[in-house]
């Protein structure tokens, strides 16, 4: 009997902890689309720029905010060629969260390629919303 008690508790456990999980997931559909800027490397704020400069040889995600903006920058890390870019595929809000997708692009093939360390990253910029930014 309590062998039985143990299995119906377990698979409820179960059964509660895949809920939660899928509820979660629910909570990132796209309610709209944001309008964003991709901010040149001279226009990101002195502030998030030396977190850059300190976080940038490692994949980073940061943001910070500034006088009613808000600033995503997503980093890839330290490249050993020139020609790298990201590009910001999708930018939008959810229920609790910001979500913003980038892509890492590698150099074209008809590009000539300097072998020198790079550090691609792109700084995005929205008004301030009051949600946390999922990067993905």
């Amino acid at each position: 009997m309590k062998k039985r008690y143990v299995y119906i508790l377990s698979m409820l456990l179960i059964l509660l902890l895949l809920t939660a999980c899928h509820a979660g997931r629910d909570n990132r559909k796209k309610l709209r689309d944001i309008e964003f800027t991709v901010v040149s490397r001279e226009e990101v704020p002195e502030e998030l720029a030396n977190l850059i400069t300190e976080k940038k040889e490692e994949e980073f995600q940061l943001t910070y905010a500034d006088k009613g903006y808000l600033y995503m920058a997503h980093g890839y890390g330290e490249r050993e060629t020139s020609g790298y870019s990201v590009k910001v595929e999708e930018c939008f809000e959810a229920e609790d969260v910001i979500s913003m997708k980038t892509n890492l692009i590698g150099p074209p093939k008809d590009e000539e390629i300097i072998e020198e360390s790079t550090y691609p990253y792109v700084v995005v910029k929205i008004e301030y919303i009051e949600k946390d930014v999922v990067f993905e």
